[in-house]
């Protein structure tokens, strides 16, 4: 079957998928690389605590990308005898958690006012972030679809959702269990990680990618595969639109409901924002499968498919190019730092410096995608 037929039974990936996530590196990179981190709009920032913004949906939707590939993938892992299987996704978990571990400690150096070098203390490097998380889901709703596939992926996700909250609830703070200084996921990073190990940009040490927060986090993940599922069955049709559509109405509702007990907040992944979330992503990969599979408009989604044909090496790079910006002394200040006060903070307002520093940057390391698509240059973990 082609990909742009409309029968149902798809048995291939699909492009909406590719688009989805080709646009969410895109966002990711945006959101990561502000010109000036005090001057946001305020789409393009984090919710303070409890709260949603645009830019509380990348990362959920990272995750929900991943499950929609293995709902492919996940056929030949089921194949293999459970030796073969745990090595496989053993191996790659351990290669993206340590991608994500190094990039915590590049440069592996600090730089004294007096221009000294010292290698830094890696028992004292951030140990969880963004790639370990991704690692981490991957690992446990791979375990969970590989033994129990679709009908054990729906149980486990209503245990995490609900377990969650009765662990945040019972063992957080009797005054405020979901405050940042009150939750049970930094009570058990501050015992298990070590404060010198978490995360430190709330003022405290506390890492939003902690231990106790992955697990609603798997249901991400496994909710992305039961999406991918629905369509493979379905086929790219007006009917799997519609009730991916109807299933996303429901949790939505259901998530705003739920937020009156039990808050919408990323930093703590409540269950009202793993619902909220998953609902906007199937309204999202529903759209994508109506214009794309179905009315066939493909000509706007090539820029998306080169960030979505290399997604981790384009999200690595994304962090260490910067990064490597921000080390290079120009007079004064860095290489960053003279690039975005010439060419951006010297005629723009201070927010649309900050923006357009991070669009254009998104627009470099679209390039580098572009050469390696030219290439065939493709790495996968």
């Amino acid at each position: 079957m082609t990909q742009n037929s409309i029968s149902p039974g798809i048995s291939n990936r699909y492009l909406a998928l590719d688009v989805l996530r080709g646009l969410t590196i895109a966002f990711m990179i945006i959101v990561n690389t502000a010109g000036d981190w005090s001057n946001l709009f305020a789409p393009l920032a984090h919710a303070n605590w409890h709260g949603f913004t645009p830019t509380d949906l990348v990362f959920p939707t990272f995750l929900f990308v991943v499950g929609n590939a293995m709902s492919f993938s996940m056929k030949k892992l089921q194949q293999m005898n459970a030796a073969d299987f745990f090595k496989k996704v053993g191996k790659r978990t351990v290669l993206i958690f340590l991608i994500g571990w190094l990039l915590n400690a590049f440069p592996f150096y600090d730089l004294s006012d007096s221009g000294a070098i010292s290698f830094i203390d890696l028992t004292e490097v951030r140990l969880f972030g963004v790639l370990q998380r991704i690692a981490l889901c991957y690992f446990f709703a791979s375990i969970v679809l590989y033994y129990g596939g679709i009908k054990l992926g729906w149980i486990f996700s209503a245990i995490a959702l609900l377990g969650y909250w009765a662990i945040m609830y019972f063992f957080g703070d009797a005054s405020d269990p979901y405050s940042l200084t009150g939750n049970a996921a930094i009570k058990l990073d501050l015992a298990l990680i070590g404060p010198e190990r978490m995360y430190g940009g709330e003022g405290i040490p506390f890492d939003p990618e902690g231990i106790l927060s992955t697990l609603p986090g798997i249901v991400n993940v496994i909710a992305g595969y039961l999406a991918g599922k629905m369509i493979q069955k379905l086929g790219n049709t007006m009917d799997a639109v519609k009730k991916l559509l109807g299933i996303a109405v429901v949790l939505i509702v259901v998530s705003y409901a739920w937020d009156l007990l039990f808050p919408i907040n990323k930093k703590i992944w409540t269950s009202s924002y793993v619902l909220l979330t998953t609902g906007i992503d199937l309204v999202l990969l529903a759209l994508l499968v109506a214009v794309i599979e179905i009315k066939n408009w493909k000509g706007w989604t090539y820029f998306f498919e080169v960030f979505g044909r290399n997604p981790l090496i384009l999200y690595v790079l994304s962090g260490l190019v910067v990064t490597l910006l921000s080390m290079i002394p120009v007079g004064d200040t860095t290489l960053k730092g003279f690039i975005y006060t010439n060419f951006y903070t010297s005629w723009l307002a201070p927010k649309m410096a900050s923006f357009l520093f991070a669009f254009s940057y998104m627009l470099v390391i679209w390039l580098i995608g572009l050469w390696m698509d030219k290439k065939k240059i493709y790495i996968k973990v």
